[in-house]
């Protein structure tokens, strides 16, 4: 898409941008409708899957990156872009309404764990770009197969904690709602109740294809834009790329917090930055070398932006924070404040 003009790519960014946004939606939907009818989370290989084709723009652009050898939109849009997806979580603070901050009103441990695991990910990741490369494991970083290994870990020991508790919490006032999406909501039928499964998975299969459409259309566009820009291709992955492929997460998340389901809802955020990091060893697999090491300054700085505001959204969800300013809780305004003053300093890191 090198030979577009500026106009012509801005279209087709903002064309992918609306297609992974409505197909994203479909695909939300049609996942818990054939995890409802299949039971695919409740084994550790179901929630593996529903993981992958919840991260499906994700994995697009990444494998589309990698594959151009583009690897700093790569790793830009991999490592930086957990900061700006958690600062999804001050949406559905927003939505929440102005009585309670979101981080109050969770009532379970749950999220926490889940935000612990992105910050054992994420730090593991970071630690690969000072590795030789005489530590490359069939081309591939250490680091990046040590990820996958923990993260395989946390979601097990997640869905344990869910299925099994080990500890009562007592949050008054909090209304966590359910604990996965298979529990019959008290007002909101299931997706797709009434359709056959044949449709309901016809519906997936074509939500899946426009997605990974809408996630190639993305990375090519968002290349040659930051290039057309004099932007570093690692900036535009962690800002405007980051932003595009969360907005399924954005869409998804209002509806769990307007339906109640305030823990699913920022455990999806949480978790799905996770396996966002995950998707490095991909990366490595297609380039065919590290990507890691094509990390710039600015994506380290990103990442602790992002291991920084995923601190404070988990220790919120302990801390429960009752008070709002503006219809947000401290909480949100710090991770709002944090990452507006990182994305302000980015010009000063070569």
């Amino acid at each position: 898409m090198g030979g577009l003009g500026a106009p012509l790519l801005t279209l087709v960014f903002v064309a992918g941008a609306a297609a992974t946004w409505l197909a994203g939606g479909l695909l939300s939907r049609t996942t818990d409708a054939l995890d409802t009818r299949f039971g695919l989370g409740e084994a550790l290989g179901g929630l593996i899957l529903l993981a992958v084709t919840g991260s499906l723009p994700e994995i697009a652009i990444t494998a589309s990156a990698a594959i151009s050898g583009h690897l700093d939109l790569a790793v830009g849009n991999l490592i930086g872009g957990v900061a700006i997806q958690t600062l999804v979580l001050v949406i559905l603070d927003a939505v929440s309404g102005p009585e309670r901050p979101l981080s109050f009103r969770v009532g379970s441990l749950i999220p926490v764990i889940e935000g612990l695991m992105v910050v054992v990910v994420l730090a593991t990741a970071l630690a690969g770009a000072a590795l030789p490369a005489s530590t490359n494991i069939g081309g591939a970083s250490p680091t990046s197969i040590a990820v996958v290994i923990f993260w395989i870990a946390g979601v097990w020991v997640v869905n344990r904690v869910r299925l099994q508790p080990a500890w009562d919490v007592h949050a008054p006032e909090a209304t966590p709602g359910r604990r996965h999406v298979r529990q019959r909501h008290p007002v909101a039928p299931h997706p797709y109740a009434s359709a056959s499964t044949a449709k309901v998975i016809a519906l997936f299969v074509g939500a899946s294809i426009v997605t990974l459409g809408a996630g190639v259309a993305l990375q090519s566009s968002g290349s040659a834009l930051a290039s057309s820009m004099g932007m570093q291709g690692a900036i535009f992955g962690a800002t405007f790329l980051a932003a595009a492929s969360a907005l399924p997460e954005i869409a998804s998340g209002i509806t769990a917090v307007r339906l109640g389901d305030l823990q699913l809802a920022v455990g999806d955020i949480l978790g799905g930055n996770s396996f966002q990091i995950c998707l490095l060893l991909l990366a490595d697999l297609l380039a065919g070398t590290p990507v890691i090491v094509a990390a710039h300054r600015s994506d380290l700085w990103l990442g602790g932006i992002g291991l920084l505001v995923t601190g404070i959204a988990a220790g919120a969800i302990i801390a429960r924070p009752k008070r709002t300013f503006f219809w947000l809780g401290i909480d949100s305004l710090a991770m709002v404040a944090i990452y507006t003053c990182g994305v302000a300093l980015l010009p000063l890191i070569k």
